[in-house]
């Protein structure tokens, strides 16, 4: 029972890179509204693509390290002014041996330049079920999640247009394309609900071979949180491949082809190819209260590298050093007031997938705490019950607090995202933190939380830790938005142990 509740917890120990990795799919399936630019314009100008006339329908296969994983299948149907545009996506991945499949669909309404004018997005793990949809409005797009008395809106912040769906073959159909063209555009990602300015660049043709045919193709370049995404079109404008980090691939495809050996094969096994090793071994990783290592990779990524000389943490050149806290005080346990610091009370705020003011989450975070009477305490009590009482399995979706209260499943992901949100329920300010952890010769990247107990605390639900040990290397905090950016550093990332010690702090 010991090994099997240990291979348990370390499948979910790195699953937050499968969320990342459905965003780079998501980013390549799900195009974005184009806006030519001249060499030497300095701003954009939004170009009106005529309506195509006759009904769309393209597939894609998708592989992983010359592997297939999945396949989607869009359709874009006229309807008067608009167009309807219907995909979905199916992902076989292998975790730790384990199989695991995902099903994502999309339906999107756009006008006839490919501007978003409503979606809806469903995404299903076979055990958590992710519902989200969206409305653009004049200050920004509206986004809804949930259902009847649990209903959350959310309003994001955008200018000017932007669209999921088939945007890029809609761009592209028909269009004469040159090598030197830009192309400015901005993305938004439904899973994630962020956006994003990106650029475009059509960098060359050259002759290509798809399924055993080969076509003169024209190959656009575009960079998005550090990663280089490649598009292959053809002459006419028609989408051929596309190739994106750690080995992902969609090549075009037909009806008969595509959905073919994919739930069966479960595909390449994930967590290998986006763990970091190390040469040297750390022993007694989860005792380690100081760490002390050489970072590499992390110029020109654009990654922030604020966070890296915040709390614990201390960056000097490319030397990094995590110092494990000490305790907190126990501070009285009480709802926000005014005397909260301003910079903390965002983080007692309910969000769109951290239902803190839920009843059902306030009830469980008041039931699991009973009569304790101090945070610190309190904190405790919701940590331990996170971890005992959620199986720790790998969950191919986005985690919302809610569902995991529900459902009792997850990797790290969901822990983080519950633990925050009964935290944020028992008036404790609180947020998700992402970086990487130490395990078995190598760091896989990972999620946690941090409590504000008189100064920020780390706490591992997965782990059952407070403070975490300090392998636990935090590089962001905040929701998938901002977690989104670690992509930056996926494959480039290297590390070199420098010391370490398991000095108690008690």
């Amino acid at each position: 029972m010991a090994l099997i509740n240990k291979r348990r917890l370390f499948l979910a120990l790195g699953a937050i890179v499968v969320a990342f990795w459905m965003v780079m799919v998501s980013l390549l399936i799900r195009k974005t509204h184009f806006q030519e630019g001249g060499q030497t314009a300095g701003t954009s100008v939004h170009a009106e693509q005529e309506s195509p006339e006759r009904f769309q329908h393209d597939w894609m296969e998708i592989y992983l390290k010359g592997k297939k994983v999945g396949f989607s299948e869009t359709r874009v149907s006229p309807t008067g002014e608009d167009h309807l545009i219907r995909e979905k996506m199916v992902l076989a991945l292998k975790l730790m041996g384990q199989p695991s499949v995902m099903r994502m669909a999309t339906r999107a309404v756009v006008d006839k330049g490919f501007s978003l004018k409503q979606f809806s997005l469903v995404i299903d793990s076979g055990v958590i079920r992710f519902r989200v949809s969206g409305k653009v409005e004049a200050d920004g797009m509206i986004v809804e999640m949930g259902e009847g008395d649990r209903k959350r809106e959310q309003l994001i912040p955008i200018t000017g247009p932007v669209t999921i769906g088939a945007g890029l073959p809609g761009f592209f159909k028909g269009r004469a394309l040159v090598v030197g063209d830009v192309f400015r555009f901005t993305l938004f990602d439904p899973s994630t609900l962020s956006h994003k300015e990106m650029r475009m660049e059509v960098t060359g043709k050259r002759v290509i071979s798809v399924k055993g045919m080969k076509y003169p193709a024209f190959r656009l370049e575009t960079k998005v949180w550090g990663q280089t995404l490649v598009f292959w079109l053809s002459e006419e404008g028609v989408l051929l491949k596309e190739e994106g980090f750690m080995g992902l691939t969609l090549v075009r495809s037909d009806e008969a082809r595509a959905p073919q050996d994919v739930e069966g094969s479960a595909g390449a096994d994930f967590y290998d190819a986006a763990a970091i090793p190390v040469k040297q071994t750390l022993n007694r990783a989860r005792e380690i209260t100081y760490l002390k290592l050489k970072v590499k990779g992390l110029g020109d990524t654009g990654f922030d590298l604020a966070v890296l000389n915040e709390g614990r943490q201390k960056l000097s050149g490319d030397v990094l050093e995590i110092f494990q806290e000490q305790g907190p005080s126990g501070a009285p346990s009480k709802k926000p007031t005014a005397d909260v610091a301003p910079h903390v009370k965002p983080f007692l705020s309910p969000e769109i997938t951290i239902q803190s003011d839920d009843p059902a989450l306030v009830e469980k975070a008041r039931e699991i705490a009973g009569d304790a009477k101090g945070s610190r305490v309190m904190a405790k009590k919701l940590l331990a019950w996170v971890y005992e009482n959620v199986e720790k399995r790998p969950v191919t979706s986005v985690p919302d607090a809610l569902s995991v209260l529900e459902t009792r499943v997850g990797d790290c992901n969901e822990h983080a995202v519950l633990l925050t949100a009964l935290l944020r329920a028992a008036g404790i300010p609180a947020r998700e933190c992402a970086g990487i952890v130490y395990t078995d010769h190598r760091f896989f990247y990972h999620a946690w939380t941090e409590a504000y107990l008189d100064r920020w605390i780390s706490m591992d639900a997965t782990l059952n830790q407070m403070p975490t040990d300090a392998t636990h290397i935090k590089l962001v905090h905040g929701g998938l938005d901002k977690q989104a950016e670690l992509m930056a550093l996926m494959g480039k990332l290297q590390l070199d142990i420098v010391d370490y010690t398991h000095d108690s702090i008690d």
